[in-house]
């Protein structure tokens, strides 16, 4: 994929570990750096470097061999998506219901992964050696809205940085079963793997070793005919986070096929709109552009999905 592509430089402090120093200046990842310098693709003043913990002196130059990118396993396919912002670093992308975000037994192609393998074809970098997208965070294959995606080892990193120090902007619109007393509030609660099924998530107690800690803050935007529409904010970004921890408060997401049951008045309605997923709408995402540093926010309308749903309880 594409010629070699040499990266130099001149170190600007000293006694740093060669491979962080050199992963700051080039944006490829450190591990991707230790692999170069085992290559032999790495100089250090002229002489091929040998060790990644190697502490040169500021001034010192250095080059990078950096090989043609492999090309992925998954396959790129022809698969629409609705791009909503796309540079040479990154790529965000507003998700339909229904589309499996990343290869997996149950989905080995037809994904979002295999969709931007044929639409990025020739623009990724190589995260990690390999001409592949960085997925840094995913949504469920039924919930839709907002997703972004690294085209590089640079971007990659960054984002993962923010997504790790939760600095990210997520907001999220659900259908709930009932109406949340009281209208806003947060919910603080471990998430980790459920002990009577280990394919779905569960709220942990507090003092338990298991899960992780998951905030999330939610508002009350409508009540609905025994439900309501939700505004619910991430501080963190657990599986299954928003569906776990309003079904834990007793108002589960309607549809969901998994954590709540939807009130009996309402399936006769789903039925009818043939409503078979999750309520669950990624509407906002906002983040510092990892390579530009430019603050980039987007929003995404409900589907239409949803806002028929709404229609159809509006009291």
């Amino acid at each position: 994929m594409g010629a070699e592509n040499i990266i130099t430089g001149v170190l600007e402090a000293g006694g740093e570990r060669l491979d962080k120093a050199l992963s700051a200046a080039s944006g490829l990842s450190r591990e991707r750096v230790k692999a170069l310098i085992g290559e032999g693709r790495v100089s250090l003043g002229g002489k091929p470097a040998t060790s990644a913990s190697a502490k040169p002196t500021a001034g010192t130059s250095w080059s990078i061999d950096v090989p043609p990118a492999a090309e992925a396993e998954a396959r790129p396919q022809d698969i629409p998506l609705t791009v909503i912002f796309e540079d040479e670093h990154l790529i965000v992308i507003d998700k339909p219901a229904g589309l499996v975000v990343h290869p997996a037994a149950g989905n080995p192609d037809g994904t979002l992964v295999n969709a931007l393998l044929h639409h990025c074809r020739g623009q990724l970098s190589g995260i990690g050696g390999v001409a592949r997208p960085g997925i840094v965070h995913r949504i469920d294959k039924d919930t839709s809205g907002l997703l972004v995606v690294a085209k590089s080892d640079a971007a990659h990193i960054g984002l993962a940085e923010q997504f790790a120090d939760h600095s990210i902007e997520r907001a999220y619109l659900a259908l709930v079963a009932g109406h949340p007393r009281p209208l806003s509030g947060t919910v603080n609660a471990r998430i980790g793997r459920s002990d009577s099924n280990r394919k779905k998530m569960a709220v942990l107690a507090d003092e338990s070793s298991r899960g992780k800690h998951a905030t999330t803050h939610y508002k009350v935007l409508k009540e609905l005919d025994n439900s309501a529409l939700v505004e619910c904010r991430l501080e963190t970004g657990r599986t299954h986070q928003v569906r776990v921890h309003m079904a834990s408060i007793g108002h589960a997401l309607l549809g969901d096929p998994v954590y709540g049951r939807t009130p009996a008045p309402l399936r006769p309605l789903l039925k009818r709109l043939g409503f078979e997923r999750q309520a669950l709408h990624a509407a906002v995402l906002g983040f510092e552009h990892p390579v530009t540093r430019k603050t980039l926010r987007f929003e995404s309308d409900l589907p239409a999905d949803m806002r028929e749903l709404i229609d159809e309880t509006t009291r």
